[in-house]
């Protein structure tokens, strides 16, 4: 570790912002005024610190005593200056070993040229700083100290080879007498990164304006973020416009002649993101002939953003060792200090998208920091990134084409599983995110959503999917008896309109694209689970006593016993419900409680609504059931007999689905 006198003025030279021969790779950021107590833990960690295991020294390292990891509990806390900057109190210590601030050493060891970065800090005060790396395990190891007094540039050239299977650097402020300052920080390259920061932004939207304008604002805030932007494209979809939104004028005059609206007809995330591709690659109207830039970054359009993500998905593509997706993790905005999602996969055999393995969905980060959970020091490597935010190279887009015409749903994930079998990987890295509305509000699964679940699956796995489609085929009849058990028969409806427009062949996608969503809207309208309604009290009460009301089920343990509750629900629905409860239910069910061994057992319910805003009345009907599971049986087994046959269409029509001639029909 080296430290660099002030000049002749008494100023130490900027170190945040890229010079000759060196790039920024990640600035060291601090909360915002307005942020929840919680939101602090992604940027400091200000809770007592200790190794998560004792740690041998390493050839040429030492490793320090516990005891000068661990904070003081309930003492002085960080003052906040401004984003980049902050003063540690006299007897403090604060851990910048936080989600935005540590440095995911393990990523840009897998997937990066470089083999060496450098620490950058200017401090003044009096205090100390030291780093830190961890192993894949969360092991903690001390690299270096280093004491402060005065104003001083601090710089540390550090090794990325320890990290093959993960890991962190992060580094510590400490103080005994006096204040100490960072005045401003950042993780850097040794030298230039290859070809050019020029990112195209493109976040589609329908009915968000105030959202979008809030994203903005935000681009246009950080000057660092605006001068790597070429165009920010925004597919406007809905009936509330986003150029009618409060602060939008304000938010388009600092963005000028990059903020590119266009108008078009709802065609779904897809639409809109297909949208952005078309309008870089080809153009249309004054802009034939596309925008001209290097990377293509999608973003949702209900989003907070942190913009320093911005900056650091385009270095990390541009130093990528091969080109490639980078993909943002999604926080929570019900609960911002929660990390959604750390990545996910998809299960090749039943083709359905999940958790990557040994990752923990929700974790709240200010209740267990980084320091203090293994498992996040691990790697992990995901087939693809949702499109809430991934970064995907021009040169890349160019090769690949378009996403898919499948409104949402799926075009996200099958456009990873494109790039992967072309070649072109895709990493979802830590310290890039979004806060995005976290899916414990919502089951789409079971919505109007459901059709797009079920068709645009097929259409992926027909792709990318399995030789034989029986693991996946026997998954989705699964939920077809589990949607009836709970009496969602419109979530069915949608389930055979699905396939039987999967069956029709991929020349259906384009000529559905405009119209599908009033024809799943009218479909889900005629059942009742389709309707919602207020509130319970908009139908009669249960008789059921407030005992009787609160006590549920246990779910049943083991394969046998709950192969017997699925036997006694089949039998259950094929008889003939009580007639009294079809105007009054048979009692009112939480959405918690909501489980398939609940409803079968009923001939009537109320059920809430995920969000809590409504419920829906339920009531049993035999003849729907033998009809829905005969048709549902018919449709599987006509995808499993075609499956061949199916594959090679879908495959042939590829290059017209993601080409320009087949979007070429709807934008132009």
């Amino acid at each position: 570790m080296t430290t660099a006198p002030t000049d002749e003025r008494g100023q130490v030279p900027d170190t945040t912002t890229p010079t000759a021969g060196e790039t920024l790779l990640q600035r060291v950021i601090l909360p915002r005024p307005a942020d929840p107590l919680a939101v602090r833990a992604l940027y400091l960690d200000e809770r007592p610190g200790t190794s998560l295991a004792p740690v041998e020294p390493q050839p040429g390292e030492r490793t320090r005593p516990l005891a000068l990891t661990v904070s003081t509990a309930g003492g002085p806390r960080t003052r906040m200056l401004d984003r980049t900057s902050a003063t540690v109190p006299p007897g403090a210590e604060v851990s910048f070993g936080s989600y935005f601030n540590a440095f995911a050493a393990g990523y840009w060891r897998a997937w990066s040229t470089l083999t060496t970065i450098e620490l950058r800090l200017e401090l003044e005060g009096s205090g100390r700083v030291d780093v830190y790396r961890t192993k894949a395990d969360g092991s903690q190891i001390f690299v270096a100290g280093e004491l402060v007094q005065g104003r001083r540039r601090v710089s540390m050239e550090l090794d990325l080879r320890p990290f093959e299977d993960g890991g962190w650097y992060w580094f510590d402020l400490s103080t005994d007498d006096g204040d100490l300052t960072l005045h401003g920080g950042g993780w850097h390259a040794p030298h230039a990164a290859p070809g050019r920061a020029a990112v195209v932004v493109g976040m589609p939207t329908f009915n968000r304006p105030a959202d979008c304008v809030a994203t903005l604002t935000a681009l246009g805030s950080d000057p660092q973020v605006l001068e790597t932007i070429t165009a920010i494209v925004l597919p406007d979809q809905g009936t509330k416009k986003v150029r009618d939104e409060a602060g939008y004028e304000q938010a388009a005059a600092v963005l000028g002649d990059r903020l590119r609206i266009v108008d078009q007809p709802n065609l779904g995330g897809s639409g809109g993101y297909a949208r952005i591709m078309y309008e870089v690659l080809h153009g249309t109207g004054s802009h034939a002939g596309g925008i001209d830039c290097e990377q293509i970054l999608y973003m949702d359009d209900d989003i907070l953003l942190e913009p320093d993500s911005v900056l650091r998905a385009v270095a990390f593509s541009r130093f990528a060792r091969e080109p490639m997706l980078v993909g943002g993790q999604m926080l929570s905005l019900q609960a911002r200090s929660q990390l959604s999602t750390m990545g996910e996969v998809v299960d090749r055999n039943q083709f359905l998208w999940r958790p990557a393995p040994r990752t923990e969905a929700h974790h709240d980060l200010a209740e267990r920091t980084l320091r203090r959970t293994p498992w996040l020091h691990r790697r992990v490597d995901v087939d693809y990134n949702a499109w809430w935010m991934c970064l995907i190279p021009r040169s890349v887009a160019e090769e690949l084409g378009l996403p898919l015409p499948l409104f949402i749903k799926w075009d996200d994930a099958e456009y990873g599983l494109r790039a992967r079998a072309a070649g072109y990987r895709t990493a979802t890295v830590p310290g890039i995110a979004i806060w995005h509305m976290s899916f414990i509000e919502k089951d789409d699964s079971s919505d109007w959503q459901a059709y797009f679940h079920y068709r645009n699956r097929l259409v992926a796995a027909a792709l990318h999917g399995p030789d034989d489609p029986k693991a996946m085929l026997k998954e989705t009849f699964k939920r077809t008896l589990r949607h009836l058990m709970l009496m969602e028969y419109s979530a069915v409806a949608l389930q055979i309109k699905a396939f039987t427009d999967f069956l029709a062949g991929p020349e259906a996608l384009f000529p559905k694209l405009p119209i599908v969503l009033d024809e799943i809207r009218e479909l889900r309208a005629q059942y009742d689970d389709g309707r919602p309604l207020d509130s319970a009290t908009d139908v009669p009460l249960s008789d059921l006593d407030a005992l009787g009301a609160q006590l549920f089920p246990e779910p049943p343990v083991g394969r046998a016993r709950a192969a017997l509750g699925l036997a006694r629900g089949v039998l259950r629905n094929l008889r003939s419900p009580d007639p009294a409860r079809r105007e009054r239910p048979q009692r009112n069910v939480p959405w918690a409680n909501a489980q398939w061994f609940v409803l079968a057992g009923l001939d009537s319910a109320t059920v809430s609504t995920p969000d809590g805003r409504g419920v829906t009345f339920r009531r049993r009907d035999p003849q729907m059931f033998k009809d829905m599971v005969a048709e549902s049986f018919r449709l599987h087994r006509a995808v499993a007999a075609d499956w061949e046959s199916l594959r090679g269409r879908y495959r042939a029509a590829q290059p017209t689905l993601t080409g320009r001639e087949g979007w070429k029909q709807i934008f132009e």
